[in-house]
């Protein structure tokens, strides 16, 4: 009989166990569900454009309270969806039902081909101009020195492709740090956009590269390179 209660118990108390695993995990997948829909999302990076600070293969953590909550800056590295045009055919890395569920549930980065990253070097109202003598850009007249481009890029002073614009209002000219390997607001002018980003497109600000570790770093917006640009109201 005594034999009998304590199988009884240790039945009941794997069944418990069990029961309370599953909890666990739903709880777990239901929480990265809810960070990869409102605050946070994985990404992986496709190509060269935004090397050396980005190289092919990395992945990044996106904080998608930008520019909703937070608001952006130049020099921000951003994601956002292709305004139409700016995207050439790219395969999809990940095409099974497990990587899909993964990336849907926010435990595997995004490798959806409609997404571009770049670095915001315009916000609405900037008078954008490339380039000078030494192949510099400047914003409302202020010229930059961009430390954070490539080493080919800044070895190599341009002009890359000259322009001359000024930012509408709820649009940003992004460009990617990798100059020579870019395919940004330079090139898509011809675009129904013109070139510039929609706000609106923008999912957010990417905050870290988490991957692969040995190059885990927080992504610098380089606030001392734009600290002099004045705000398009004041030029």
């Amino acid at each position: 009989m005594q034999n009998s209660e304590t199988s009884a118990k240790k039945s009941g108390g794997a069944l418990t166990f069990i029961r309370d695993l599953i909890v666990i995990v739903l709880v777990a997948l239901l929480i990265s569900f809810l960070l990869k829909t409102f605050l946070i999302r994985s990404f992986f990076i496709p190509s060269s454009s935004m090397e050396t600070t980005l190289k092919v293969n990395d992945r990044v953590m996106v904080n998608q309270l930008v520019p909703d909550v937070v608001g952006l800056n130049r020099g921000d590295v951003v994601v956002f969806s292709d305004p139409g045009g700016w995207i050439l055919s790219v395969p999809q890395k990940n095409d099974s039902a497990l990587g899909k569920f993964m990336q849907f549930i926010g435990l595997a980065p995004e490798d959806d081909a409609s997404y571009l990253i770049k670095r915001v070097i315009g916000l609405p109202g900037d008078h954008v101009v490339c380039c000078d003598a030494r192949g510099r850009l400047s914003i409302n007249g202020e010229t930059l020195d961009e430390t954070y481009l490539s080493e080919e890029t800044r070895n190599h002073p341009g002009p890359y492709t000259e322009f001359d614009v000024t930012v509408p209002e709820n649009a940003l000219w992004v460009l990617g740090d990798n100059r020579f390997a870019s395919r940004d607001s330079r090139f898509n002018t011809d675009q129904p956009g013109r070139g510039f980003v929609p706000i609106d497109n923008v999912v957010g600000r990417a905050f870290v590269l988490n991957w692969p570790l040995d190059r885990f770093t927080w992504l610098d917006n380089y606030a001392e390179v734009f600290k002099k640009v004045p705000d398009p109201a004041d030029k």
